[in-house]
């Protein structure tokens, strides 16, 4: 089992997010609060709670370099929490969103942020320092539906979206005053602001969880159809692989490695994407006790189906379906809708060993790949 610690926080978790030393997470239980815990000798204890929202809180995001938060909202607003002695101090953020906010992560420089809609459009915030608030420039009439997920390219520059539309898209976020033109970035940093880099039709449905490797190299996404995405050498002529794999859908995925991937979603179990040394991805397995997958189990799952379709009593296949989760050794009983790095304080590499899920049934669970044998090889 690569869980080692499960934390049940509150009834529903929608997202969550950790402080730069692991000392305190963030996360919504599901409102439009924001609970901050912190761990005091092996317990964890509220310390604050963030009250500004009016609706759900749909994205938190914790700054590495400048320890601030930034939350996303479906009341249309955005806000970044300074911590002000014992206190943290809300600054206003200028989104003119007419639909809800969904998604929300800070650039790697942490001078911007992007936040995904469901009004159709992105928007990339930056600092004024004169007016003592965040603004925004709006990436419009490029998405034809809800942004789902938004990724920062190591760059700074470039930024994956992914969309209920089934599209994967790139573009590019420079801002002249913001950011600076690098010889590393290539020629993406002479593209202007909002230009579409490419876009990938790759999904026939919902998309969800975009993600960048640590060099850049490689971009992933997951569909609401049961596959993941991989997409390597990013530009006009981009080498893609799709990988099906016969369990429920994912939400959100994450580069443990250069080679790996974990994924998390509606099957409640993380699961192991790898590439080999030829470059082809492919499903390892679940992360904690496998599922049983006999010819029998898929008969009784069958008749379970069959029986709920034609008027079994609600109660009695609730309390069917929960106890099977259990026995088979599930660590989530919900949905599994979040996906944190937790990565070493100061650390340099690109390998992550650690990360945290959390999900619908309230728990944070943080899983090590260390001693995972068959994993190895691929970190």
């Amino acid at each position: 089992m690569t869980a080692i610690a499960v934390h049940q926080f509150a009834h529903c978790i929608t997202c969550h997010a950790w402080s730069p030393d692991h000392s305190m997470v963030a996360f919504c239980p599901n409102n439009n609060e924001v609970h901050i815990y912190k761990s005091l000798q092996d317990n964890w204890e509220r310390v604050h709670v963030l009250q500004k929202h009016d609706q759900l809180i749909s994205g938190i995001d914790w700054s590495v370099r400048s320890n601030r938060i930034v939350t996303a909202s479906h009341d249309r607003n955005s806000y970044v929490w300074n911590l002000e002695g014992s206190e943290w101090v809300p600054t206003l953020v200028i989104l003119r969103l007419n639909r809800a906010a969904l998604c929300v992560q800070w650039s790697p420089k942490e001078n911007k942020f992007a936040v995904g809609s469901g009004a159709k459009t992105v928007c990339i915030c930056y600092y004024e320092q004169e007016n003592n608030w965040w603004v925004s420039k709006l990436i419009r009439k490029r998405h034809d539906s809800s942004v789902t997920n938004v990724a920062w390219h190591p760059n700074n520059l470039l930024l994956a979206t992914t969309s209920t539309d089934g599209k994967c898209r790139i573009f590019s976020t420079f801002i002249k005053g913001v950011d600076t033109k690098d010889s590393k970035a290539g020629t993406f940093s002479d593209s202007k602001f909002g230009e579409l880099i490419v876009q990938l039709d790759l999904s026939f449905s919902w998309a969800f969880g975009v993600k960048w490797s640590a060099s850049g190299n490689t971009l992933a996404y997951a569909g609401h159809n049961s596959m993941i995405y991989f997409v390597d050498e990013v530009g006009p002529s981009p080498l893609a692989q799709s990988v099906a794999f016969r369990d429920l859908p994912l939400r959100d995925i994450l580069f443990v490695s250069e080679r790996m991937v974990i994924g998390v979603g509606f099957d409640c179990h993380p699961m192991a994407f790898a590439a080999d040394e030829r470059g082809i991805w492919s499903f390892v397995r679940f992360l904690g006790e496998k599922k049983t997958a006999s010819g029998s189990k898929y008969g009784s799952q069958f008749s379970e189906a069959f029986g709920k379709l034609y008027g079994q009593p609600r109660q009695g296949v609730g309390n069917d379906s929960v106890e099977s989760s259990r026995l088979r050794g599930c660590v989530h009983e919900n949905c599994i809708n979040c996906i944190v790095p937790l990565k070493e304080p100061g650390g340099r590499g690109s390998t992550i060993k650690r990360f945290s899920t959390s999900g619908l049934d309230g728990k944070v669970v943080i899983w090590d790949l260390e001693g995972q044998d068959d994993l190895s090889q691929y970190l």
